[in-house]
């Protein structure tokens, strides 16, 4: 048997290592390129704002995220770097900004920019969201009053079969721009009820909002809006619920 010629094999070991060396610089390049990202979604409560297109800034560049949103609007979660960032909003199609928030957004954390208010005073505010599971057994809510024409209110949440009067609200005063933080309670079905401040529940006094029965996952994470009702009215109500974790899918 003919043996290799002991330079060849030397030159292809010394050829197959630069492979392997070139392949790992490659691989490190590419882990290297990756930007470290946040995730932002935004909603729209302002009653009377135009059509918002949101732009997104952040030092390595500006671009538009949302085009032509409107009143009501829960957007995705969109990712964009990690670090300071501004979201501005400006009435669709136009350059006229309306409102700007800016924010330090953390590496894996999810955000929140909420455009409220009348459009005259529009207020763009970002919030961070709960991207955790809550604890076993219960459901975080965080409610956010954005309801420009209400005064202070008492939230309850009403189990199927349970009369208003028997249940103790689960917060109480919140008025307008005003936000409760997340609030552990036991998961399950809940009907939420809204009553003026100071109300006392009883046959005579009417709510100002009743909503249907809703099912809340243990474990999930929610932040519920209490924004103006649409047509205006001058004590109209409604509330639309935005999924911050879903144990389900995570």
């Amino acid at each position: 048997m003919r043996l290799a010629n002991p330079q060849f094999v030397d030159r292809t070991f010394r050829l197959a290592a630069l492979v392997i060396v070139a392949a790992t610089l490659a691989g490190c390049q590419s882990v290297a390129g990756i930007r470290p990202v946040s995730q932002v979604r935004v909603i729209d409560v302002s009653p009377d704002a135009p059509a918002l297109d949101i732009y997104q800034s952040s030092p390595q560049n500006s671009s538009a995220v949302l085009y032509n949103i409107g009143f009501g609007t829960v957007s995705s979660y969109i990712p964009v770097p990690a670090g300071a960032n501004s979201h501005a909003a400006y009435v669709a199609g136009s350059q006229q900004q309306l409102a700007t928030a800016r924010g330090n957004f953390a590496i894996g954390s999810q955000y929140t920019v909420l455009a409220g208010n009348i459009s005259a005073g529009l207020q763009m505010t970002v919030l961070k969201d709960q991207s955790f599971p809550a604890p076993a057994g219960q459901v975080a809510l965080r409610f956010l009053d954005q309801a420009t024409r209400m005064g202070s209110v008492d939230i309850y949440l009403v189990p199927p079969g349970s009369a208003l009067s028997r249940v103790s609200p689960i917060d109480t005063g919140l008025g307008f721009s005003s936000n409760t933080g997340y609030i552990n309670t036991p998961s399950g079905t809940y009907s939420i009820v809204v009553l003026a401040a100071g109300a006392v529940p009883s046959s005579a006094v009417a709510p100002i909002y009743t909503g249907n029965q809703v099912s809340y996952p243990g474990g999930s994470a929610h932040t519920i809006l209490l924004i103006d009702q649409q047509p205006a009215t001058p004590s109209g109500l409604q509330v639309i619920t935005a999924n911050d974790y879903d144990s389900a899918t995570n």
